[in-house]
């Protein structure tokens, strides 16, 4: 069996073969990947923060001008706070949902694989797709709102009431959202919740413990790390939507559903002040970093320890 030199290098074993490269030299292709499409576009929006570009002439530089601007513009404030709000809401939401979902596709129940296959059909849409269904669903002329308002009357069944109001409009947003996204998290529980030894539940049952108590005492504290796992995902996702918001609100009413991503869009291709949406950019991906890290970091998931310890 061969092994690598203490000095990384490559030589002979005591056999007379020859000892293999670096292993990091594998990962060589992911990272210049990762540094081309990822690092590199970084680093140009980052220079562009710094300078005045309508993406038609040449990219002026006027320092830190356009920060300035934009930390003292009170829509790019409220826009992070938006953002938050419909991130919070929707790991609140879409967690206690796939969880339960996912548990149960996990088990031996009948039609189990027919259900599962007829919930997860949103995982097959594109977000856009599915923004474009919905709004065509919630039109207010002829959709289910103009239904009910036709069936109830006035009141709270008005044809406009679901985008009236912020409240209304930030509700719709997470719903939607829970409808596109739960299935996926619901995939990721049903894995976790596969791989939890029967023997566990075999010695709950024996020493009394019900079901409910077997979910309490077994089954969550089992699934501790694909929870992580599914919120860290929720919250790239949620600091970062933008479609939903595209087709169904556009930041309305008024700037009551203007996330940070979809401020951006608004800033670069509405306005053409590319200089100002490179800001917003940076910032999003800095703030998505730190609050990622800090889930991370204070939920202990870095350590990544078995949950299997002593089976």
């Amino acid at each position: 069996m061969t092994t690598l030199t203490p000095s990384g290098r490559t030589g002979r074993n005591s056999g007379g073969a020859r000892i293999g490269r670096p292993s990091f030299l594998w990962s060589m292709p992911a990272i210049t990947f990762f540094a081309l499409f990822a690092i590199v576009p970084l680093g140009v929006v980052a220079w562009l923060s710094f300078t005045s570009w309508d993406a038609i002439g040449s990219p002026h530089w006027v320092g830190t001008a356009n920060w300035s601007a934009m930390f003292s513009d009170p829509i790019f404030l409220k826009s992070f706070r938006i953002t938050a709000l419909l991130t919070a809401l929707g790991i609140v939401t879409q967690t206690p949902v796939s969880l339960l979902i996912g548990v149960w596709a996990a088990g031996p129940q009948r039609n189990r694989g027919i259900l599962s296959a007829l919930y997860f059909i949103p995982l097959l849409m594109s977000s856009l797709a599915i923004s474009v269904v919905w709004v065509s669903l919630l039109n207010p002329y002829f959709g289910l709102p103009h239904e009910l308002h036709a069936v109830f009357g006035g009141g709270l069944f008005n044809d406009g009431f679901l985008f009236s109001s912020p409240t209304t409009a930030i509700g719709v947003l997470t719903f939607v959202g829970m409808w596109q996204w739960t299935p996926f998290h619901t995939l990721i529980y049903q894995g976790g919740a596969r791989a939890i030894p029967d023997v566990l539940y075999q010695a709950a049952a024996i020493d009394g413990a019900g079901r409910v108590r077997q979910f309490f005492y077994i089954t969550l504290p089992q699934l501790r790390n694909t929870m992580m796992t599914s919120i860290v995902l929720m919250l790239v996702g949620g600091l970062t939507t933008f479609d939903t918001i595209l087709v169904l609100t556009q930041g309305q009413p008024g700037t009551s559903t203007t996330s940070a991503a979809y401020y951006m869009y608004t800033k670069a291709f509405q306005s053409f002040q590319f200089g100002n949406a490179s800001v917003i950019a940076v910032v999003l991906a800095v703030f998505t970093t730190l609050v990622s890290l800090v889930v991370v970091r204070v939920s202990g998931w870095d350590k990544m320890r078995s949950t299997q310890e002593g089976v």
